[in-house]
C-alpha cells in the first residue's frame, strides 16, 4: 500500500512540475502546451509509463528507500517567448519552484497539524509528498542537460563560457549517471536538510 501511495505522489508531483513550465511559457506568450492540450492536471496526458510507473515501481520496490520518475515533458517553443533573455530560465526554474511550493504548504500541515486537529495518516502522507517534492526540486535544480538547471544556468552564462555549455550539452549522459551513481552522497544530505527545515522535523539522512 505504501508503494502505491508513493507512486500516486509521484506521478501527481511530476505533473505539477510539467504543468508549472506550460503556464509560464504561457503566461510569457508561448502557447504551444495550451495548443498540445497540456495545461490539464489529468494523469492521461502526462503520464510516461517508463518513467512514471516503470522506474517509479522498481525504485519503490528494490527498498534503497529512493524513489524517482518523470513525466512527459510539456513542449514549448523558447523563441515564442516574450522575453529572450530570461524567458527560458524562468521557464526552467518554474518546474522546481513548484515542488518547493507544494513541499512547504505541506510542510506547514506538519509543523501546525497538531493544533488544527490533523489526523496522524495524513501527516505521515504529507511526509512522503515533502520528501518527493523536495527530492524532485532539488534533483531538477542540477546544472546538467535535460535538466531544468541547465536552462536556468545556460541563461546565465556570459557567451564567452559557451565552452562550458558545449561540454554540459557533448557528454551529459554521462553526467548524469555520475549523479545517480555517486553524487547521491551530497544530494541527499542537502534534501534532509531542507525537508527539516520546511517541516520542524529532524533531518532524515
Amino acid at each position: 500500500m505504501e508503494t502505491i501511495f508513493l507512486i500516486a505522489i509521484l506521478v501527481m508531483s511530476v505533473i505539477i512540475h510539467e504543468i508549472s513550465h506550460g503556464y509560464v511559457a504561457y503566461m510569457l506568450g508561448d502557447p504551444t502546451a495550451k495548443l498540445a492540450g497540456r495545461l490539464t492536471l489529468n494523469p492521461v496526458s502526462h503520464i510516461d509509463p517508463l518513467g512514471s510507473i516503470i522506474v517509479p515501481t522498481l525504485m519503490a520496490m528494490s527498498g534503497t528507500g529512493v524513489i524517482f520518475g518523470w513525466a512527459k515533458p510539456v513542449p514549448y517553443n523558447p523563441y515564442n517567448l516574450k522575453n529572450q533573455r530570461w524567458g527560458t530560465a524562468l521557464v526552467g526554474a518554474a518546474g522546481a519552484a513548484s515542488n518547493l511550493l507544494v513541499a512547504i504548504i505541506f510542510g506547514l500541515i506538519i509543523r501546525f497539524g497538531d493544533l488544527i486537529g490533523i489526523a496522524g495518516p495524513f501527516i505521515e502522507i504529507s511526509v512522503m509528498i515533502v520528501l518527493i517534492n523536495i527530492l524532485l526540486a532539488v534533483f531538477n535544480l542540477i546544472p546538467i542537460p535535460p535538466l531544468d538547471g541547465s536552462k536556468v544556468l545556460f541563461s546565465l552564462l556570459p557567451y564567452r563560457f559557451n565552452y562550458i555549455q558545449e561540454f554540459l550539452e557533448r557528454y551529459w549522459i554521462f553526467l548524469i549517471f555520475f549523479v545517480i551513481f555517486f553524487a547521491w552522497r551530497i544530494i541527499m544530505p542537502i534534501i534532509s536538510l531542507l525537508f527539516s527545515f520546511i517541516t520542524g522535523m529532524s533531518p532524515l539522512f
